[in-house]
């Protein structure tokens, strides 16, 4: 079990960034809650918002995964796509003028490996059973 730890950490890191993003235009337009309807607090906010709610669902799949014997190939092609799948649609989403492109890539990856993983371990488990 080194594998998904490895990435969750740098995941981590990319969560301390766009946390630190919204904290810094916070105190910048001094909006203490809310986006106050301001447009740029609200889509640093959303890009913050989306991370947390994808990255650890599918950082939960894939530990599952690695602990239920996994193979290390394929959970570091996982990994590696969760981590550039979150970082791409983060670039994507961030800037007013938003590079589409990017945004849905990110998003395409972020769902491949939640479906790829949770039917590795589907197979895992139930191949487990018979």
């Amino acid at each position: 079990m080194t594998i998904v730890p490895v990435y969750a950490a740098l995941l981590a890191f990319v969560y301390i960034y766009l946390s630190t993003r919204v904290i810094a235009l916070r105190r910048e337009r001094k909006i203490s809650l809310g986006a106050n309807g301001d447009p740029a607090m609200e889509r640093a906010m959303r890009v913050h918002a989306n991370f947390a709610e994808y990255t650890p669902f599918a950082l939960l799949l894939l530990y599952m995964l690695e602990t239920n014997g996994g193979n290390e190939i394929w959970l570091n092609i996982l990994c590696a796509a969760l981590l550039a799948g979150r970082v791409l649609h983060a670039l994507g989403l961030a800037k007013a003028n938003e590079n589409f492109r990017y945004r849905v890539i990110g998003m395409v990856m972020t769902f491949t490996v939640i479906g790829a993983a949770a039917a590795s371990l589907l197979g895992l488990t139930l191949l487990a059973r018979v």
